[in-house]
């Protein structure tokens, strides 16, 4: 069997506001594959240009972030 005949089956016994949720859902996907690259890293560098975090050009070195992800070796 398909994965695709396995989710029409789980589909079936699923009550209507849990299908308009999937529907939702595989909308999304459907149209990911339509979306250009370009116009979504447009997008994110516009977010971050309009970002009002006064901290969002800080630099970090990357000790700093292995050290405050845990990363960090101990020697």
């Amino acid at each position: 069997m398909s994965s695709k005949e396995k989710a029409k089956m789980i589909i079936d016994k699923l009550p209507d506001y849990k299908v308009e949720k999937i529907l939702y859902f595989l909308q999304g996907v459907e149209m990911s594959d339509e979306i250009d690259d370009d116009l979504i890293c447009e997008k994110i560098y516009q977010d971050y240009l309009n970002d009002t975090d006064p901290e969002k050009d800080k630099i970090y070195t990357l000790e700093e972030c292995k050290k405050e992800w845990g990363l960090a070796s101990s020697k």
